[in-house]
């Protein structure tokens, strides 16, 4: 039997821990502080108009973008992996919806989180059953939705982009998707009652903040906020 030595930090006395904790601690508050200006720099970032009249198959018939809102101001997707011709999620899809906590904070903030995958919506609701879900999943079979968000790859329909790289980029960092086919992402949306609906541009944030981010006058416009 081979013995293993498991590497461990130097003993030193008390004082001296406590010395070195310290600085640490200096170098987490400059950490906190950077965080909380990129946090603030992304609530920043100006909104894209959805401007494309999207239909969705849904539960109860063909849905438009708005009506996936659900009555609420703000809307979560998760683009949930899962090709027409797969006859299974993406497993690791499947793992981040399994890791999923209560949902209803959410929804006391305005807010609506789904998925929406390209699958015919009869394989998703198999598979939602399957699995025991109850979190709202739309199909956009047949639409341009995919594609114009980059998580349907296909260079044939339209340029390749995902994480904010093109496909010359990404073949330069040879990947690590493999630039074809389906990908995961978020996207979040605002609705201004009353006008369309936006689409907020940033990255995984849903939380709402005073800290210089104005929203817009309530319409019917949708807006995009978030994309990862």
């Amino acid at each position: 039997m081979t013995a293993t030595t498991v590497p461990h930090p130097p003993i030193r006395s008390q004082d001296n821990w406590l010395a070195q904790r310290l600085v640490l601690q200096t170098h987490e508050k400059e950490l906190t502080k950077h965080r909380d200006r990129i946090n603030a720099e992304r609530r920043r970032l100006p909104m894209v108009k959805i401007e494309r009249d999207y239909v969705f198959d849904t539960a109860t018939g063909k849905q438009s973008l708005k009506a996936l809102f659900d009555g609420r101001r703000q809307l979560i997707v998760y683009h949930f992996m899962f090709d027409p011709a797969w006859d299974k999620g993406c497993t690791g899809c499947t793992g981040y919806v399994n890791a999923l906590g209560d949902l209803s904070k959410l929804y006391d903030l305005d807010t609506t989180f789904a998925l929406i995958s390209r699958a015919p919506l009869a394989k998703l609701k198999a598979y939602k059953a399957q699995m025991g879900w109850s979190v709202p999943w739309y199909s956009s079979f047949g639409s341009g939705f995919n594609y114009d968000f980059h998580v349907t790859l296909d260079e044939d329909v339209a340029p390749i982009e995902y994480n904010y790289r093109n496909l010359a980029e990404m073949k330069a960092r040879k990947g690590p998707n493999g630039m074809k086919g389906e990908e995961h992402g978020l996207s979040v949306f605002l609705s201004a009652r009353g006008r369309s609906v936006p689409h907020l541009l940033g990255l995984r944030t849903w939380h709402r903040s005073t800290h210089g981010c104005v929203y817009p006058p309530r319409s019917d416009t949708i807006w995009a906020t978030a994309k990862l």
